[in-house]
């Protein structure tokens, strides 16, 4: 586990300090935006899906270096993903970081969100890890262009 560990800490270095897909996205037909009031996080995710595919996502926002990190991994994985496909994803992200601390995850599984796993640890950061992805669920989910998403407790 040593070596996911420091593979955590330079995936979420990396992304935190150059996230991937940051920026508004010109011409999306999706958004959300989440916002943490505990810890001040704050996101707004972009989305242009064509034909139940998700054709372009991009970010703006601020937080923690590991919900930034978080959004950036995710915005890579999904990028090009059907909305079932993506749902998926939020299932195997939400098992990796809410499971039991004393299983480890198989890299085969759940392939670059393995790095994640050591934010299960740490059950504050946890809500940190999740929201961009809870904000994704929420476009993805909602009939209207534009959805909002608080997480609390």
């Amino acid at each position: 586990m040593p070596a996911l560990r420091e593979l955590y800490q330079e995936v979420i270095l990396d992304h935190n300090k150059s996230p991937r897909n940051f920026g508004v996205l010109e011409g999306a037909n999706r958004s959300a935006e989440g916002y943490n009031p505990l810890c001040g996080d704050h996101y707004t995710l972009f989305l242009k899906v064509e034909e139940d595919v998700i054709a372009d996502i991009k970010f703006t926002g601020s937080g923690c270096a590991i919900s930034k990190a978080s959004a950036s991994v995710m915005s890579t994985l999904i990028k090009g993903k059907t909305k079932k496909e993506a749902e998926h994803l939020f299932d195997v992200f939400q098992r990796l970081v809410t499971g039991n601390p004393d299983m480890e995850p198989g890299m085969d599984s759940v392939g670059k969100l393995a790095v994640f796993a050591g934010v299960r640890e740490f059950p504050t950061r946890v809500k940190c890890a999740t929201l961009p992805w809870h904000t994704l669920r929420a476009s993805l989910e909602s009939k209207k262009k534009k959805e909002e998403v608080i997480m609390t407790e």
